[in-house]
């Protein structure tokens, strides 16, 4: 039995950097107030690195390599499907996060009950909830008859001992914070721990082909807690947007080795859990019959998906020295961008009003091609002058009062006319291999003749 020295070391909570002695600033990545105080042990034992693979230390030509079947496996989920680039590839390990209560466990109880129902072997590990709460939760969601395993423990020797022995084709660790190794100092969920247990069940996925979903606490700014260095040792990071008190649920990845990054799943939160949105656009867009001032109706594309949105703008006196500028699901800087080129190109004096603006649903873009949509959005409010219901808006805004053309017109175009839209305003670049029929599209090369075609209307 080898002697352990415990010394004193500071770990950046960020990228996982080692420091001898504390600083207000992270040498490494620069984050502040981010180094915190754990025990070093100094030991000879090699923990978790001699499970790795061995190879034979040479250079390989790449058309050497042989590859094997990686056929993915579904959840019987086709959004979670989706998100994933298409089903869970094998050996793979997934990082779930999202705010607390916003239904991560939820999810994941219910794809392993329908993958067990299928014959999938699948383990589940709860570190937080008792068994018997394990029980409750799946008989509300209606999954208590699954032949699902089920083990509560917290020691990762214990859990890889037990997945060893079972040889489950899907593992779960709820939560990651909460399990430690039990030759480490610190308390689960404090640096060290986080990084020597994630490398001990990476190094498992890899090694035994077994499909690895772990759950991670998320901290006040959303970020996965723990340092950033476990988003780099995990194959695929997803987070869950969103607002809790709200029904609907949007999980987006911003890591996939398996797939692309910029596909999303969308989510209804039920009596039954969360159940897949077949037609987001549809929940992003309300069904009225009198059209509004400020509300006009656009495009964006999350990854092979088109979705439409809502975007709603509110400009009012300003009874304030200084007038607020207030933006909900947009950039707050693209707003200003847009107010100023309102001003300058289309002959609307606003700079002396409060201007509101936001994506209806709770949605999040980046997506510049909704320039043209707020833009409208503003002046139609400050004009009191609504668009048609059955009108829509595409378009990217230039600083030089220009609307450019954006990219995958035609899909856009497409998912509107799906949803019965009549009119589209769309810019004048970019040609249409496709004859859209019944459907009047209005091309325009500046903002001022958006504004025109706006005042016509």
């Amino acid at each position: 039995m080898s002697k352990l020295k415990i010394l004193s070391e500071y770990v950046c909570k960020e990228c996982g950097s080692i420091s001898s002695k504390w600083a207000g600033k992270c040498p490494s990545c620069g984050a502040w107030s981010s180094l915190v105080e754990q025990a070093k042990t100094s030991d000879s034992r090699n923990r978790g690195l001699s499970q790795a693979v061995q190879y034979e230390g040479r250079p390989i030509a790449l058309k050497e390599i042989a590859t094997t079947d990686t056929k993915r496996l579904s959840t019987a989920n086709s959004e979670f499907d989706r998100t994933l680039g298409g089903g869970l590839a094998p050996g793979s390990l997934v990082l779930i996060g999202g705010d607390p209560g916003i239904g991560k466990s939820t999810l994941v109880l219910q794809t392993l009950a329908t993958m067990s129902a299928a014959g999938v072997k699948a383990l589940y590990v709860s570190g937080e909830e008792s068994a018997v709460q394990v029980k409750l939760r799946s008989e509300r969601l209606e999954v208590s008859g699954s032949s699902l395993m089920l083990l509560c423990e917290t020691s990762l020797e214990r859990v890889l001992e037990v997945a060893k022995k079972f040889q489950p084709e899907i593992l779960v660790i709820d939560s990651i914070q909460t399990v430690y190794k039990q030759d480490l100092p610190g308390t689960p969920g404090s640096v060290s721990q986080l990084r020597e247990c994630t490398l001990d069940l990476m190094v498992f996925a890899k090694n035994t082909n077994c499909i690895t979903l772990l759950i991670g606490h998320v901290t006040k700014d959303g970020q996965i807690a723990g340092p950033r260095i476990l988003e780099h040792m995990v194959d695929t990071v997803a987070y869950f947007e969103g607002d809790r008190n709200h029904q609907y649920r949007i999980l987006r990845t911003i890591k996939n080795r398996f797939g692309a990054t910029d596909e999303i799943g969308v989510f209804e939160m039920t009596s039954r859990g969360l159940c897949p949105v077949e037609n987001p656009s549809k929940v992003f867009l309300q069904d009225s019959l009198e059209a509004a001032p400020g509300s006009v109706v656009s495009c964006t594309l999350e990854g092979s998906r088109a979705i439409l949105f809502e975007a709603q703008a509110l400009v009012n006196h300003t009874n304030y020295a200084v007038p607020q500028r207030v933006a909900a699901g947009i950039d707050p800087k693209r707003l200003t961008i847009i107010l100023a080129l309102l001003e300058k190109f289309g002959g609307l004096e606003i700079g002396a009003s409060d201007v509101f603006a936001s994506i209806a649903g709770g949605m999040k873009l980046n997506d510049t091609a909704t320039d043209l949509a707020i833009a409208l959005a503003i002046a139609s409010n400050h004009l009191t002058k609504p668009l048609p219901r059955d009108s829509l808006v595409i378009g990217e805004l230039g600083l030089s009062g220009e609307v450019r053309g954006v990219n995958l017109l035609e899909l856009r175009i497409k998912e509107a006319a799906r949803l019965g839209f009549k009119e589209l305003l769309v810019p004048a670049q970019g040609s249409l291999k496709t004859n859209f029929k019944g459907i009047r599209i209005t091309r325009i090369k500046s903002l001022a003749e958006a504004v025109e075609w706006l005042n016509e209307h």
